[in-house]
C-alpha cells in the first residue's frame, strides 16, 4: 500500500513521463507518510478517445485523475500535504495545468488489505511487519528500495 491508479484523457504520456510520474509518487507518498517505498505502485491506465464524460458531454480538453488507496489512520493535514505535493508532481511531470489534474485519495483499513501475500500493518508498525517476512522477500523488498 498505497497503489496509485493514474487514469489519463485526451493526453499521450511518454514511457520517460509515465517513470518521472511513478518515481514522484512513490517519493512524495514517502516524504509525506514515512511508509516504505517498496509499499508504492502506480498503474497507468490511458482512457480511449471518446469514452470519458463530463456532464453527460465528451471531454475534450486533456484531463490526469489520480485516484489513491492509502492506509487509514493518518491526520488530514498529512493527508492534505499529500494531495497538494501529488498536485504539483504531476503538474511538473506531465505539463498539464492544475485545473486538468484531478486527485482522490480514500482510505483503506489496513486490516482488510493483503500485500506480498501478508496483511498489511497500522501506519508506524511496518519495521515489525516487515520483520515477520521471508528472508528471501525481505531482500526483494530491499532491492526497491535502492
Amino acid at each position: 500500500m498505497p497503489t496509485y491508479t493514474v487514469t489519463y484523457s485526451n493526453t499521450k504520456l511518454s514511457a520517460i513521463q509515465m517513470e518521472g510520474i511513478a518515481q514522484a509518487i512513490t517519493k512524495t507518498h514517502n516524504e509525506c507518510t514515512g511508509a516504505n517505498t517498496y509499499f508504492a505502485q502506480v498503474i497507468f491506465q490511458e482512457t480511449p478517445s471518446g469514452k470519458h464524460f463530463m456532464g453527460g458531454k465528451p471531454v475534450q480538453d486533456s484531463q490526469i485523475f489520480l485516484h489513491g488507496q492509502i492506509r487509514a489512520g493518518r491526520p488530514p493535514e498529512l493527508k492534505e500535504k499529500l494531495i497538494l505535493a501529488m498536485r504539483e508532481a504531476l503538474i511538473k511531470s506531465s505539463g498539464l495545468s492544475k485545473d486538468q489534474i484531478w486527485i482522490y485519495i480514500v482510505d483503506l483499513i489496513p486490516a482488510q488489505m493483503i500485500e506480498y501475500g501478508e496483511i498489511l500493518p497500522l501506519s508506524g508498525k511496518e519495521n515489525e511487519w516487515f520483520a515477520s517476512l521471508s528472508s528471501d522477500l525481505q531482500a526483494k523488498l530491499k532491492a526497491l528500495e535502492k
